[in-house]
């Protein structure tokens, strides 16, 4: 059985250029040859090598749209798509979120907020794969809900003092430059008392204090933080001192974008998967494929997921325009993450007890997928975003 019908065709759609086919081209090859073969043992290892990630940088895949006087390619939005759907039909979620925080979740703060001076220290080594980035905004007890965070920035003379703790943060044990969330205002009104922070790994008062164990994305390295007294110069703060949370809610629609193509790209790999597996496995006399139920479910799968994928599309471009989009992005956040664990259990389920077995790429996927519907704004909270925005 063929299945060319379940591949990404950009032939056929508006949008992409050459120059974004041949991204895609170079993103799929080094796949194929950096990442297929040896990221079984990334999985046991819990995290990526950093020289998988230099040679990325070297390739111009960690810097899409940042200056060409940093080394990034200055490209847009739907060349940002090309690469999240790219990283999640590798099958290694893990992966490919180590490598969507570092270009499109924590280095953004930095591109869109940092002086020229923090940009020449941190934007070249960043773009090139020598320093990985991370950003800390959740913590034990505030997730979605920033403005209830309890880590500190107090003003000591030439020095912020840094206390609290941030959990959850993908590159938190491996990571070399952090943007870190504080509260450093007293006015009460919760998101206008947040600044942003530069800190290094080296900073005295900075520790991870956990690796977590998790129950997908094994290879991306996950911790929690603590800070105590940290010690941070008056220059590594990020952008205007309370104005923090504006900071963070400028990149919610790249990063929401981001998260439904990766996940996208993820449901369109296990349909394929389960297409090739469904036309050689037999029961009964006959293929799994010969099942009208099976193949119907299976082709309403692939019609939600090519649906899904054309709102991402029309809704990078449309950022490429420089539109204000929040409806749009919280309904991909919303839909993809949701979709992608509706395309999982079917895959797994079709799969059958093979589906089960930690050999197989299904059964990865589906613990991966999990925690799509939680991480980068969790489905409740961004139909609320939706529901806002509809009367």
């Amino acid at each position: 059985m063929t299945q060319q019908g379940s591949e990404i065709n950009t032939s056929t759609t508006p949008y992409f250029t050459s120059d974004h086919e041949m991204m895609r081209s170079t993103i799929r090859r080094f796949i194929e040859e950096q990442v297929t073969p040896y990221a079984d043992q990334w999985e046991e290892d819990g995290f990526v090598p950093r020289a998988v990630l230099e040679e990325m940088g070297s390739l111009g895949l960690l810097g899409i749209r940042y200056d060409g006087e940093y080394g990034g390619s200055e490209l847009d939005t739907l060349a940002t798509v090309i690469l999240a759907e790219e990283l999640g039909r590798s099958t290694f979620g893990g992966f490919a979120i180590t490598v969507l925080v570092h270009t499109d979740m924590a280095s953004p703060h930095l591109h869109h907020a940092g002086t020229p001076k923090q940009l020449q220290r941190h934007m070249p080594d960043i773009i090139a794969g020598k320093k990985i980035a991370a950003v800390a905004m959740t913590e034990p007890d505030a997730g979605s809900d920033l403005a209830s965070m309890r880590t500190t920035a107090r003003r000591d003379g030439d020095f912020y003092v840094l206390n609290g703790a941030k959990t959850y943060i993908t590159n938190g044990i491996y990571g070399d430059v952090y943007f870190v969330a504080a509260k450093t205002g007293t006015s009460g009104r919760g998101h206008h008392d947040i600044s942003m922070f530069i800190v290094e790994k080296d900073t005295p008062g900075f520790s991870v204090a956990k690796p977590l164990k998790k129950h997908g994305w094994l290879s991306s390295d996950t911790a929690e933080l603590s800070f105590q007294d940290c010690r941070i110069p008056v220059e590594n703060l990020l952008g205007i001192e309370n104005k923090g949370f504006f900071s963070l809610v400028k990149n919610l629609q790249n990063e929401r974008i981001v998260l439904g193509a990766q996940a996208m790209g993820e449901a369109s790999k296990a349909i394929e998967l389960t297409l090739d597996w469904v036309s050689q496995r037999k029961a009964f006399g006959a293929t799994l494929w010969d099942k009208q139920a099976i193949r119907q479910r299976l082709a309403m799968l692939a019609t939600k997921v090519e649906a899904a994928r054309q709102l991402i599309y029309n809704t990078a471009w449309r950022d490429t325009q420089g539109q204000i989009l929040t409806k749009e992005v919280s309904m991909i956040k919303a839909l993809c993450g949701e979709l992608v664990n509706e395309v999982m259990y079917d895959c797994v389920q079709f799969h059958g007890g093979s589906g089960f077995i930690r050999e197989t790429a299904v059964e990865r996927m589906s613990r991966d997928a999990r925690v799509q519907s939680i991480g980068g704004g969790a489905t409740e909270v961004m139909l609320e975003e939706v529901a806002k925005r509809l009367i």
